[in-house]
């Protein structure tokens, strides 16, 4: 299993959204870049991912799961466009802010500190456990 990080501005697509949409899940779909694209390529079913939200919050605020791998994103006839979905798996009971992410040097080489502007990236097994637990996630 692998781990991810895919964020979301609240205004246009919420942990609340994400919630909604139950096992169906929803694509994750209207991502340009070609790194975030490739990164979808490379998961599978069952990877788990933080879901984060940008803007002024700033938060991981729930765990998703790849409940599709990688198929043409709906939202283009661009067939350079992919996309995964994915399903709410539960929310963080206390959200990890990216100012509690960059305080703590065990995460100083985290993607989302490195590159904070990719929408969609990977998380290491390491990274996973520490902000799994800075939220107080104990499933």
């Amino acid at each position: 299993m692998r781990y991810w990080l895919f964020k979301s501005e609240p205004s246009t697509w919420s942990w609340e959204n994400q919630i909604a949409r139950g096992d169906a899940g929803e694509e994750w779909d209207g991502v340009r870049n070609y790194q975030a694209r490739n990164f979808m390529r490379d998961m599978k079913r069952g990877d788990l991912g933080f879901f984060y939200h940008s803007q002024k919050e700033k938060s991981v605020v729930g765990i998703v799961e790849v409940c599709a791998e990688s198929h043409p994103d709906s939202t283009t006839d661009d067939d350079r466009w992919e996309c995964v979905d994915i399903k709410a798996v539960r929310s963080l009971p206390t959200p990890v802010s990216l100012d509690m992410i960059k305080a703590d040097p065990r995460l100083a080489e985290m993607v989302l500190v490195k590159n904070s502007r990719l929408s969609v990236q990977p998380v290491t097994a390491e990274e996973w456990d520490i902000i799994r637990a800075m939220g107080q996630d104990q499933a």
